[in-house]
């Protein structure tokens, strides 16, 4: 049975979404069979990392909450595209489109419509983990997001706002009673000591750092082109990502029934 694996921060800028690309393909390179579902609608590009920027979509998440498709047609097999070798990547992107955008925004839609989203691709793909990267702050779709997630990575930097929004965030993932939760502190500046600033989040917020995330110029300069893990699998970078795969693997293998 597949795991969903929610990845949030309270503001933007915290590299929230290319940890999600990174995580994601690294985990279908370990042979998994993942889904990556971009549900930040206001503002998306998820699928820019992974090559899809200049593509035009048929149908998008947002079609499929507007009732105009299945979340299947709305879903990209990026396998091939990918070259992997062992697992699969499905994408689910959302819409670029000024006007789609607008009109999600002005309309909304049936949040139980996500939820059900969720369950349906997992269920038709077999998927191992579905990874959502949610809009940052708190709204309806990121509040779905984190009660029904199996695993939360709370993404935040060394920045008073974001110490201040990762309380918040946290104390409604224990409110919610979300089964793991970690907190990763990414885009850390090598002026700090990275043991100290692990061991000081958890006595401040009292869950575990999943991964102190350095500020890597390589990823800079890739721009939001590429895909680290993939492109340079020797980068140090990797192994942040591997210390959340292992993360997922725990919980993909606890065998406690929500």
């Amino acid at each position: 049975m597949g795991k969903i694996v929610t990845v949030h921060s309270f503001r933007g800028g915290t590299g929230k979404s290319n940890l999600t690309a990174n995580l994601a393909t690294y985990a279908a390179m370990k042979g998994r069979n993942i889904g990556v579902m971009d549900t930040d609608i206001q503002s998306p590009g998820l699928h820019v990392l992974f090559g899809l920027g200049g593509e035009r979509f048929k149908y998008t998440l947002n079609d499929y909450l507007r009732k105009k498709c299945t979340i299947e047609k709305a879903t990209i097999d990026h396998t091939k595209a990918m070259r992997l070798k062992a697992g699969n990547l499905h994408i689910i992107p959302a819409s670029l489109n000024a006007d789609d955008i607008s009109t999600i925004i002005r309309e909304g839609y049936e949040v139980a419509d996500l939820r059900q989203g969720f369950k349906q691709i997992m269920q038709a793909k077999q998927l191992d983990y579905l990874f959502i990267d949610t809009h940052p702050g708190l709204d309806q779709e990121t509040l779905l997001s984190i009660a029904t997630t199996d695993l939360l990575f709370v993404i935040m930097r060394l920045d008073q706002q974001d110490f201040l929004g990762t309380a918040i965030t946290l104390a409604l993932a224990r409110k919610l009673g979300v089964p793991s939760t970690y907190i990763v502190c990414n885009k850390v500046p090598g002026i700090y000591d990275f043991d100290k600033v692990k061991k000081d989040i958890e006595q401040e917020y009292g869950f575990e750092v999943a991964t102190v995330v350095p500020l890597f110029t390589r990823l800079i300069e890739l721009g939001s082109r590429q895909i680290l893990v993939q492109v340079s699998p020797s980068h140090l970078f990797a192994q942040n990502i591997d210390q959340l795969f292992k993360r997922c693997e725990v919980t993909l293998n606890n065998s406690v029934k929500r």
